[in-house]
């Protein structure tokens, strides 16, 4: 059996790519997931495969996984989304209706206008509902992958990891709560004896890596990554810019810990550090830069079935591309080129 952690990047509704990059690693009967790491949209796609893997297997996580997108919008029947995808228009021109919409736009101008706070509690997460109806039992059940869902200490502004007995559909909203649009989630904090509050995760840890390196999980660390590393085209209006600001600000936490790995690697080869000390961390990533750089901002906001489809579509066939060239890599041998990505 082949053993292997995942990280989920948080996205808002470019989730579905890690959906469909799921759905695929599921499929693999060899393959055991042994840990998850995920903020937002990564945490939900975590809890999500595990309620329904402990409830149902394997078939059972993908039911699961397709029950909760096709909740938040997508459209999960296979031959009615390859035929809306045929007729709609290509992404960047979806994206960009979307981005231009009245809606859209009258939302990111309130979102500039308003605080959260001044709504008052009738402002509800709509993800809410749909986590609430996940078996968080399940998911806090020592079978099956473990679980770590990161959110952001609004006062500390440092990282709190919720995994075991900590795991709720609370603890999935805070990792997730973006503080322009939903007031800040509080629960109370052990380490700290009082009530704290929670933005989402991905200004801490997009997702956090370190959860992964415990002892007793694969020294494979799989990424799944939603948020484009690199973009040709320089933002030159308002919307694209702040779309750019995100981005940038989201990769920020995971290009640090993916530092630090290449760090603790080379002081290993170069006998600075013994062997065995610190974990060897072997790191590999899934992702679609060429799609994401397609979309924008209102893609994450707004869940539009065509693009959802899209996106799962997407990411099936990334997580299938991995699996073609790199499935024979795994436990042996890293297959990013941590050096080159920093040089």
């Amino acid at each position: 059996m082949i053993r292997i952690s995942l990280a989920l990047q948080g996205g808002g509704a470019h989730g579905a790519f890690t959906w469909g990059a799921l759905d695929r690693m599921l499929c693999e009967e060899d393959v055991e997931i042994a840990g998850i790491s995920g903020t937002s949209a990564g945490a939900m796609n975590a809890v999500a495969l595990k309620a329904g893997l402990v409830r149902g297997g394997r078939e059972g996580a993908r039911e699961n996984l397709a029950w909760f997108w096709g909740r938040v919008g997508a459209v999960t029947d296979a031959r009615w989304s390859d035929w809306i995808s045929a007729l709609a228009p290509t992404a960047p021109a979806l994206a960009r209706a979307i981005e231009w919409s009245p809606a859209f736009r009258a939302m990111e101008a309130a979102t500039k206008l308003l605080s959260p706070y001044a709504y008052g509690p009738m402002l509800r997460n709509p993800l809410e509902r749909i986590l609430e109806e996940i078996h968080f039992e399940h998911v806090r059940d020592a079978v099956g992958p473990q679980i770590f869902v990161g959110a952001t200490n609004v006062r500390s502004g440092k990282i709190r990891v919720f995994s075991g007995p900590e795991l709720s559909a609370k603890a999935v909203l805070a990792s997730a709560c973006l503080p322009t649009l939903f007031r800040a989630v509080e629960m109370d904090d052990p380490a700290t004896g009082r009530r704290e509050a929670y933005w989402d995760g991905g200004y801490t840890g997009n997702p956090a890596l370190f959860p992964l390196f415990e002892k007793g999980l694969p020294d494979d660390l799989l990424i799944v990554n939603i948020n484009p590393l690199y973009r040709e085209d320089l933002p030159d209006d308002s919307l694209s810019i702040q779309n750019r600001i995100n981005e940038i600000s989201f990769n920020s936490s995971l290009l640090r810990e993916l530092r630090a790995i290449d760090f603790v690697r080379r002081l290993i080869a170069t006998d600075r550090l013994p062997e065995g000390s610190m974990k060897r961390v072997l790191v590999h990533m899934v992702g679609d830069d060429a799609l994401m750089n397609d979309l924008n901002t209102a893609t994450k906001t707004i869940p539009a079935p065509v693009i959802l489809a899209r996106l799962r579509a997407a990411g099936e066939a990334a997580m299938d591309r991995f699996l073609a060239a790199h499935k024979a890599d795994i436990g042996k041998r890293e297959t990013v080129d941590l050096r080159a990505m920093f040089s």
